[in-house]
């Protein structure tokens, strides 16, 4: 029911984009859609202490540049099952996330060339299980900051690197440090 509601504030923004036109707002609004893939390293505690700590996961995402130099971004990611084989027993850990985040941007001299800073923040939920022993799922909405730098390589294609802190604050889980790298197809 989240991802509905998330995406439907996405499609309004793209709805809002199709009447620009009317308020001759051509250049102050740009939508976008993009796919990456991300590295995450996870810190695990209490139940969850020895899972493994690196994931790599898929983010899909959908935005919006409003400006030259900021934009708004929603996303979710999904992280893929890890299981820790452990002297007693196995335990699988997995994640997804989704959220919204805002970004500023700032161009480097006069080239495609641009950094990146972001603020956001997301909905994590976290499933563990063991065999034998017990499973926890729990779900928490945290913040997210990050840095980064991107390239447009044509009026509709781009690329985007960020590295990303996002805290949760989960007894199993309290942060997650994550490397993305992607393109975007701007419309």
């Amino acid at each position: 029911m989240k991802i509905c509601y998330l995406l439907t504030v996405t499609a309004s923004l793209f709805a809002f984009n199709a009447q620009a036109n009317n308020w001759n707002m051509e250049d102050l609004m740009r939508p976008y859609l993009g796919a990456d893939y991300v590295y995450s390293h996870a810190k695990h505690g209490g139940f969850a202490r020895d899972a493994k700590e690196g994931y790599n996961s898929w983010s899909v995402n959908m935005g919006t540049d409003i400006g030259h130099h900021t934009s708004l971004e929603a996303f979710f990611q999904q992280a893929g099952e890890r299981k820790a084989h452990l002297r007693d027993y196995t335990l699988k850990s997995e994640f997804y996330a989704w959220g919204l985040d805002a970004y500023g941007r700032a161009q480097v001299m006069c080239s495609n060339f641009y950094l990146l800073g972001s603020l956001g923040l997301a909905d994590y939920n976290v499933k563990y299980k063991a065999r034998p022993g017990g499973s926890v799922d729990k779900q928490r909405v945290g913040y997210r900051g990050g840095v980064g730098f991107g390239y447009d390589f044509t009026e509709h294609l781009g690329m985007r690197v960020m590295g990303r802190y996002s805290y949760v604050g989960m007894k199993n889980l309290d942060n997650l440090m994550e490397v993305t790298a992607g393109l975007r197809y701007y419309f």
